[in-house]
């Protein structure tokens, strides 16, 4: 049963991820906002088309951070794993869809690795194992992201975690490959054709 200060705390980490460190660093540095920008995320990735590498760099570890911060305050308050999980969801559906940007954030993946590593780390090895795995087999960036992302569904039943716990990591990798649609969309678009291609 969720208590009074587990719903506040999982309420602070939805608000933490609504903090878009590369919105207010391209508002700051480049005085434009970043979702009128290529693919309209607020994430690294977009922010290092406008700002380079550092910005790269910059946005991916605030975003990183975020998501570890959110986790580590509850074990700060001493939460349960099942209302920390909870706050995992949070701090990533804060990130992609933030209250105050009109819900249209970043795509969620370096919060939700930052946040997976310190909720449980062998949920967050094996997503970066299995995307470098993909990557090195398939050379597809988002391809392989968004299968290791999937794949978590099936890592965390490994685990002993109760069934909210589950969900909320379902609920996480739902919520990234609702973000991701346009780009998986692509992606098969993209294997499609080059499987046409190389039919004829």
């Amino acid at each position: 049963m969720i208590v009074g200060k587990e719903s506040v705390i999982i309420i602070a980490g939805y608000f933490l991820g609504c903090i878009s460190s590369g919105y207010y660093l391209v508002r700051f540095l480049a005085n434009t906002d970043i979702r009128k920008h290529a693919s309209g995320s607020t994430g690294a990735r977009n922010v290092g088309r406008l700002l380079g590498k550092k910005g790269f760099l910059l946005t991916l570890g605030c975003d990183f951070t975020k998501g570890a911060a959110a986790i580590l305050l509850c074990k700060y308050a001493d939460l349960s794993d099942t209302a920390t999980s909870l706050a995992m969801t949070a701090v990533v559906a804060g990130h992609i869809f933030p209250v105050q940007l009109s819900f249209h954030g970043g795509k969620g993946v370096a919060v939700t690795a930052g946040a997976l590593l310190v909720f449980d780390y062998y949920l967050a090895a094996c997503l970066t194992i299995t995307f470098i795995l993909l990557y090195f087999i398939t050379k597809k960036y988002i391809l392989s992201g968004m299968t290791a992302i999937a794949l978590l569904c099936l890592f965390v039943f490994f685990r002993n975690r109760t069934p909210i716990e589950i969900l909320s990591v379902f609920m996480v990798v739902a919520i990234i490959l609702f973000a991701h649609r346009s780009n998986i969309k692509k992606e098969i678009a993209n294997i499609t054709a080059s499987t046409e291609t190389e039919d004829s």
